[in-house]
């Protein structure tokens, strides 16, 4: 089977505010266009699209699925998309991909958080927009209302090209403004009927409204239209698609998924408006070696070169690769290259996807979106190119994981188990992160939310067989002293044959934040021998290891050696180093000992109404707020905050900000606890290391 015309493709993602029915109207798309012969249904767990037993669980996406459909003789590629924000990185991988979003929204809550969000990722992508506002037969639910709210919200290109015909339980139909024609619908089948009486001269008013902001993207369609002239429907729809390309038209449909009212109509906007991949402008990757920008044309007889935007861990195919190719055409069983790697990859039987199922291609052409099994180091993010035209494109930008949990398995057997489970679902999912805290020992699993978090532990009993428990991180506290202090650390020891003996005196001092450990010699007259100096030095870095208040590590001190003694024949290393080690303590505890804990720089970004609640949240975290920088419609505080202060408070900015806030967080310094704090970490640290 030859690749795809590029031309007869659409390629569009599905978004969205979570709940407004995004995975319902894919469902509805592939059934009204014959890709499925049964509509399935959230409730039941029956969809193409959500097909994860998490998504089943919880009734709502976690993943992006792709789906495709045929309409008029065009290949649809459908990405339905999750909308919750704790699973947003298959979003954006998904926008990367696309020339169109198909931006669903609900008849009865209108515009949402989320899709003033992904709006402008969809401007940052330049990508065209299709609205659809979905559930008309719901209670509450106002067309024109949300039609007011999208205009105010995102300009006045976004214009109705349909209307519907009542409303609530009153739905029953919509009306076409570019035919001038209702169309009325009973068990999902359109009937074709005159514009009701009573909608007449409504729709003739939307009619020239939808006729004002289409006409401004084609003259000849323009003062055809300012003459009164008739305008042929290819004219309309060209001057309709260069301004939805141009991204100054958004055409507004409506109808209900679950009811399968309009969606045929919107199959016609999707291949009416939404721009082909032959009508993109060349995408500019980057050349392997050297970095020089390099345009890909979508040519079908240019070198190959494919963007791999998802990673699926299947449990019985092994990895999935899911790419868009740019450039060229992919065949089965040919080899690429993989410039991230630096390896080639076989690529073997190349698929379309169908939700979890595949069906196979011989061949994939520029602007195509499918799949292949089984490479061996290929990830998300890659590409995959001809080894005569090595490319790379631009990183994905992932939002920055924000919740962190310790993970611990319940089973003691289980560690490799589940490291190993989570090293594999990161490939899945590239916002999360994992790493072992070398102070704490802990490992520290941190995503998007505390239901990302849980949704990957429960991918790790499901898929690999080992449960765990979930606990907020340790904060890793360190200690340091305030001033110098010197001790003697004598080891002494006899055992009838040959004894230890070790003798060390020891000055510390403290040394600017940040600066850390250094040791110095300065030993004279052979009191301690040479050799016996690395001993000393070597019990000193141990026993930092563990501070004399929390058990945590001493940072940002010199450590001098400057007298001691030695046995000519009981002296050894060992003895040294214990006795360095006792010295060590000693000193300590004379220097004035405190906690130091990590201090974080935080950028909120939030409406403006917003910020006085956010600073003084920040007051009450002990955080120090710097400054504020207007972004747009927003602003961003920027504050610095402890990190035991802001371990949950991602749910807490959620709340204050309706959904509409974020943060960036980075480690900063360590600083001083106050000294009204500092006692009651000390107790809690030490009962946490009793329990260990």
């Amino acid at each position: 089977m030859p690749a795809q015309d590029p031309a007869t493709i659409r390629n569009i993602a599905a978004v969205g505010h979570r709940g407004t029915g995004k995975t319902s109207l894919t469902e509805a798309l592939l059934f009204a266009s014959g890709a499925v012969n049964r509509q399935g249904t959230i409730e039941q767990g029956t969809t193409v699209a959500d097909y994860d037993e998490d998504e089943k669980k919880r009734q709502h996406s976690i993943s992006a699925a792709l789906c495709h459909a045929t309409w008029r003789n065009h290949d649809i590629n459908l990405i339905d998309t999750p909308g919750d924000p704790s699973f947003h990185a298959d979003t954006i991988a998904a926008l990367r991909v696309v020339e169109g979003g198909l931006v669903v929204v609900g008849a009865p809550a209108g515009v949402e958080v989320q899709h003033e969000r992904l709006w402008r990722q969809c401007e940052d992508n330049a990508i065209s927009r299709v609205i659809f506002i979905n559930m008309m037969d719901r209670e509450r639910a106002d067309f024109f209302a949300v039609l007011e709210q999208l205009q105010e919200s995102f300009g006045p290109g976004a214009v109705a090209a349909q209307l519907p015909i009542g409303a609530e339980d009153k739905f029953a139909g919509v009306v076409d403004l570019f035919a001038m024609k209702a169309f009325s619908y009973e068990d999902g089948k359109a009937k074709e009927s005159p514009i009701p009486e009573e909608m007449a001269a409504q729709a003739d008013e939307y009619r020239e409204k939808l006729m004002d902001v289409v006409a401004e993207n084609d003259d000849a369609v323009m003062e055809k239209y300012l003459d009164g002239e008739e305008i042929s429907r290819d004219e309309m729809f060209a001057a309709l698609k260069a301004g939805v390309a141009a991204g100054t038209v958004f055409p507004i449909g409506a109808g209900c998924a679950t009811r399968n009212i309009g969606i045929d109509l919107l199959l016609d906007l999707i291949v009416d408006a939404v721009p082909s991949p032959a009508r993109r402008p060349p995408v500019t990757a980057l050349a392997a070696a050297g970095g020089e920008e390099v345009e890909l044309h979508g040519d079908p007889g240019e070198p190959v070169a494919a963007f791999v935007f998802k990673t699926l861990a299947d449990p019985f195919s092994g990895r999935i690769n899911v790419f868009r190719v740019f450039a060229g055409e992919l065949k089965s069983d040919s080899n690429v290259y993989n410039p991230a790697s630096r390896t080639k990859e076989r690529i073997g039987q190349l698929l379309k996807l169908q939700g979890k199922d595949n069906s196979p291609v011989d061949a994939l052409g520029p602007g195509d979106i499918g799949a292949v099994a089984k490479l061996k180091e290929t990830k998300t993010g890659d590409s995959l190119c001809a080894d005569s035209r090595q490319v790379v494109f631009p990183p994905l930008k992932f939002p920055n994981p924000v919740m962190s949990f310790a993970v611990e398995p319940k089973s003691k057997g289980d560690e490799e188990k589940v490291s190993a489970a989570l090293k594999r679902l990161q490939e899945e999912d590239p916002t999360l992160v994992v790493e072992r805290d070398a102070q704490t020992n802990e490992l520290v699993v941190s995503g998007l939310s505390q239901v990302h978090v849980e949704v990957i532990m429960g991918r790790v009993k499901r898929r690999f067989g080992a449960e765990v428990n979930l606990k907020p991180p340790r904060v890793p506290y360190l200690e340091t002293i305030r001033k110098q202090a010197e001790a003697q650390g004598k080891y002494k020891k006899q055992t009838g044959g040959r004894g230890q003996y070790g003798d060390a005196w020891l000055r510390i001092e403290p040394r600017p934040r940040g600066e850390g450990f250094e040791f110095a010699d300065k030993v004279v007259g052979g009191v301690i021998p040479r050799g016996f100096i690395p001993a000393v030095e070597k019990g000193v870095v141990e026993a930092l290891k563990e501070g004399e208040l929390s058990g945590h590590p001493l940072v940002d001190m010199k450590v001098t050696v400057y007298d001691g003694s030695h046995h000519p024949v009981d002296s050894s290393e060992m003895a040294f180093k214990i006795a360095a080690s006792m010295g060590l303590k000693k000193a300590v505890a004379a220097a004035d000992p405190v906690l130091l804990e990590p201090i974080m720089a935080v950028h909120v970004t939030v409406p403006e109404e917003n910020v006085g609640d956010v600073i003084g949240d920040m007051n009450s975290r002990r955080g120090k707020v710097l400054g504020m920088e207007p972004k747009g419609k927003t602003s961003q505080v920027n504050v610095e905050a402890p990190l035991a202060e802001m371990l949950t408070y991602a749910p807490d900015l959620r709340s204050m900000t309706g959904g509409r806030g974020d943060y960036t967080m980075e480690f900063l310094r360590y600083d001083e606890v106050p000294a009204h704090l500092s006692q009651k970490i000390i107790e809690q640290e030490k009962k946490i290391q009793e329990e260990r």
